[in-house]
């Protein structure tokens, strides 16, 4: 009880600075990949100032916490109208139950309780009240609001339970499908992870969860299901088990982001495919790789929390209403690019 307190009282003094601007529609789509200390949570607002969140971190109250503060703090909302699980895995759903407790969700996107079902969800998060939950499906298009002043945005599901949406009529199959070796078998609920596209205009923003290696071949093999896309979120927090080079290679990312920890993610051979991907003009990691294990990095300004003693903090993406560009910027440093979209 007092827990609970402490955090609604959280959330009104957070509110305090941006209540005269919460849910402002000011036609532009901000992205927050918010630090939950190495699990996922991406926090989208859309043009008319409804939130989307894909996935919520770990369970208890640090990673939920950091996520109210994001949410009502710097984009002044007062829910969340949609949330995307994309597997289950307490990294990523593990925050639902604290957070329905806070902020109000609208509306919660799953895998449901399938059949082979690997990894079960527990029971806080399957009893979480929440105003709706549906099974997320390829090819479903979560319903928003449009803004006038924007060109239109979709976020759209390419795939989810090893299942992917079939690639536009006469794309041309991708070259070197055969060159790239399979990885190991994985058995886990990461196989079964949504895949999320975001797009405003010509800005397309890719979010494949911890899809790994075997099944990500499947979005551009034999055909690219995909298409081209502006931002990619390093997948599997950038985990060497996923990120296939087909996969870079066809979508030809101009930023990727590390959804990474300390010690966890960012590893040398994601990253590497990365730094060789020439589209590639910018990599961005939510922490700085502290593993002794001679693991790379990126330079400093391109790091959210850059030492040991971890401050929280969080990447954000704007892009114009008009989706032709993007600036990526980390508050905590000062650091601000724009870019332009494909």
């Amino acid at each position: 009880m007092l827990r609970s307190r402490y955090v609604l009282a959280l959330v009104c003094s957070w509110g305090l600075t941006s209540i005269a601007t919460a849910g402002q529609a000011d036609g532009r789509l901000d992205i927050y990949w918010i630090d939950v200390e190495g699990g996922a949570a991406t926090l989208i607002v859309t043009p008319a100032g409804e939130a989307v969140l894909i996935d919520t971190g770990n369970p208890g109250h640090r990673d939920p916490d950091r996520i109210v503060k994001v949410a009502t703090q710097q984009a002044g909302l007062r829910q969340l109208d949609h949330v995307i699980i994309t597997h289950y895995h307490t990294d990523h759903f593990g925050g639902v139950a604290t957070l329905a407790k806070v902020l109000p969700i609208g509306h919660l996107h799953d895998n449901g309780l399938f059949a082979g079902i690997v990894d079960r969800p527990d029971k806080p998060y399957l009893e979480a009240k929440v105003g709706k939950r549906s099974v997320i499906s390829p090819g479903d298009v979560i319903t928003l609001k449009q803004h006038d002043g924007s060109v239109k945005l979709t976020v759209k599901c390419l795939g989810t339970r090893q299942q992917f949406i079939d690639a536009p009529a006469g794309t041309m199959p991708t070259a070197g499908c055969a060159d790239v070796p399979p990885k190991a078998f994985d058995g886990t609920d990461n196989a079964n992870s949504v895949v999320t596209l975001v797009s405003l205009g010509e800005f397309d923003f890719f979010d494949a969860g911890d899809l790994t290696w075997n099944l990500e071949a499947k979005l551009v093999c034999p055909v690219n299901r995909v298409g081209k896309v502006d931002v990619y979120q390093a997948s599997h927090h950038g985990m060497d088990a996923s990120n296939h080079p087909l996969v870079i290679r066809e979508l030809e990312p101009r930023v990727a982001v590390f959804n990474n920890g300390a010690t966890k993610g960012c590893d040398p051979g994601a990253f590497a495919t990365l730094k060789a991907q020439p589209s590639v003009e910018a990599i961005y990691q939510v922490h700085r790789n502290l593993r002794e294990d001679g693991s790379p990095n990126a330079p400093d300004e391109y790091l959210a929390n850059p030492t040991k003693e971890c401050q929280a903090n969080f990447i954000k993406l704007s892009v114009d209403p008009s989706g032709d560009t993007y600036t990526v910027s980390i508050p905590a440093n000062g650091h601000e690019k724009t870019y332009h979209s494909k």
